[in-house]
């Protein structure tokens, strides 16, 4: 996701940006109103230390020992942190009815997208993993967590960014930021407009191409802005291109005519869980849940090159048509 960090004549401070290698992709934070490079080293430490608690390939984070437990250890009690993430993993789950699923881990496991030579795992270690994933296995009370299956276990690869971008924007706003760009490698969260009043323009990225190069540029003003695609996490083999949105029912990554969808919405969390759960139920489910939820909108890209907008989304380009 392309950001346009654009500079203004009467501007008193100019933006400060500090980058890092973390979530497995480059985040980079952008103070348009604060000339304060502690805010930017904390928001990043804030980063990590989520890192810390989400991943599930880290060992001793707490998704990791989730899934790691003792196969005799049916319930853990969760962090705060963990149980608010695990529930809305859940609300996505159940009304996708399962085209999103949050223990598909067994499955994301299996396919290595980052492999020197990333090859499609055997048909049968796929069929065995998908009998592995099912979110009605999983139970949330408050913070206690049971497991109806020993089998099962959590990925919070599509949603965690989100989180973690909404708690880094409540630390900058406690450290009086008013202006400023959230940018976890693609998942956007601007706090705020421009100190000039302007809106923040965010282009919106060409399917497989340059990083800089957009189909559309949105206007947004303390928003999020968060795509998935058939084009980042990928590998072709045969002719056949292998992504990382995988379908939970049958293990292998989704092919249903789309290429991306981009989701703009007040909370980074709804908008990263938002992007695989539209891409998973398809064009015209996807646009008509959008449809039917308040404040958010939805992108669609199809593999025909045609861009289709949910109501309301086109009142967020540059330059409607």
């Amino acid at each position: 996701m392309a950001a346009g960090f654009l500079t203004g004549c009467h501007r008193k401070v100019e933006p400060i940006s500090k980058s890092g290698f973390l979530l497995n992709t480059f985040v980079t934070v952008t103070l348009y109103d604060k000339d304060d490079p502690r805010i930017l080293n904390e928001s990043l430490e804030l980063c990590r230390s989520y890192e810390n608690v989400f991943s599930k390939t880290i060992e001793g984070s707490e998704v990791y020992k989730i899934n790691h437990r003792p196969a005799q250890e049916t319930s853990v009690k969760l962090s705060p942190d963990t149980a608010a993430l695990l529930s809305k993993g859940l609300y996505y789950s159940r009304i996708s009815s399962g085209d999103f699923d949050v223990t598909v881990e067994p499955l994301t496991s299996l396919w290595d997208f980052t492999a020197p030579n990333p090859d499609v795992p055997p048909a049968d270690e796929i069929s065995a993993a998908v009998k592995k994933v099912g979110y009605q296995n999983l139970e949330l009370d408050d913070d206690t967590l049971t497991f109806l299956s020993p089998d099962t276990t959590v990925d919070f690869g599509a949603i965690a960014k989100g989180y973690i971008a909404d708690r880094m924007k409540e630390y900058l706003m406690k450290q009086g930021v008013k202006s400023a760009i959230i940018n976890l490698g693609g998942n956007v969260l601007c706090i705020g407009k421009k100190p000039d009043g302007t809106p923040f323009k965010i282009g919106l990225q060409k399917p497989y191409a340059d990083r800089n190069e957009t189909i559309e540029t949105l206007n947004i003003e303390d928003m999020s802005v968060v795509s998935s695609g058939v084009y980042e996490r990928h590998f072709v083999k045969d002719g056949v291109n292998y992504h990382h949105i995988l379908n939970p029912r049958d293990g292998y990554p989704y092919e249903n005519g789309l290429v991306s969808v981009t989701i703009l919405s007040k909370l980074s969390v709804d908008g990263d869980a938002l992007s695989t759960t539209c891409f998973s139920m398809g064009l015209e489910k996807g646009m008509e849940l959008l449809n039917s939820m308040d404040d958010v909108y939805g992108v669609f890209i199809t593999n025909d090159d045609k861009v289709h907008y949910t109501d309301g989304a086109r009142d967020f380009l540059v330059t409607s048509p």
